[in-house]
């Protein structure tokens, strides 16, 4: 019952976070760890459980998706899948003892991503150069889907400023690539996770579902909260699950 109610609960609020400024990944991935997975396993899990939210969002921005800058949407899309599956190679060959001494400084570069997201995204909007050209753009792409196929957390403000330095600049395009890139790291790097046996099922269905749930529910309810607030608390919680981590 513990097990079902945690993941229930973690998901449900990850889906919720996710869908309005992102951080889910602070609550779900500590909470499987809690429950006795190793970390390999639970970074696995927890990634394969955002997947359905991932997907959902990114239907409801299927209308505003669309291609800016020097590299075509099939391009970018093809990269993300590349990186998604070089990022999941990178942690199946990461002995369990490495990505355990990793964790901590990977939660604590996330958190530090989520709290700085406005500023990185102002800098890059109100940069005085031009968008990268096709190799540049090509090695951002690639650079960043390979971290979110490795990590998951801070993903999402690594592909919105990503977006902008290689020519994006309609907001909502911004959005929903950067959740449909999600959903492409996240299938990728889930089939890889599951060939190679690290993906806990049970644990992965009731997140899947609970992320969904979370993911509906904070689309619904995103007006009713100043952003400011929650981005406060999203990085306090990311903080303290550094500081836990750092503490084991």
């Amino acid at each position: 019952m513990l097990f079902f109610v945690t993941l229930t609960v973690a998901g449900i609020l990850a889906g919720a976070l996710n869908a309005i400024a992102g951080g889910g990944t602070f609550l779900t991935f500590p909470a499987l760890v809690w429950l006795g997975l190793p970390p390999i396993m639970a970074n696995a899990t927890a990634t394969i459980g955002a997947l359905p939210g991932y997907a959902s969002s990114a239907w409801g921005y299927r209308a505003d998706v669309g291609a800016e800058g020097a590299l075509g949407l099939r391009a970018i899309i093809g990269l993300g899948a590349l990186g998604g599956l070089l990022g999941a190679g990178l942690l199946l060959v990461t002995p369990g003892a490495v990505f355990d001494g990793l964790v901590p400084w990977l939660l604590l570069v996330a958190t530090l991503l989520f709290a700085a997201g406005p500023r990185i995204l102002n800098f890059v909007r109100a940069r005085g150069i031009g968008p990268a050209g096709p190799v540049l753009s090509g090695a951002a792409v690639l650079a960043v889907s390979t971290y979110g196929g490795y990590f998951n957390g801070g993903l999402g403000i690594l592909l919105l400023a990503m977006l902008g330095l290689i020519g994006f600049v309609n907001l909502h395009g911004m959005n929903g690539l950067k959740v449909l890139l999600s959903a492409v790291l996240s299938l990728v790097s889930a089939v890889a996770y599951a060939a190679a046996g690290l993906i806990d099922w049970r644990a992965a269905l009731i997140m899947a579902v609970a992320t969904t749930i979370g993911g509906y529910l904070g689309a619904r309810g995103a007006k009713l909260i100043r952003m400011d607030h929650l981005r406060i608390g999203i990085t306090g919680v990311g903080l303290v699950m550094t500081v836990l981590f750092f503490a084991l």
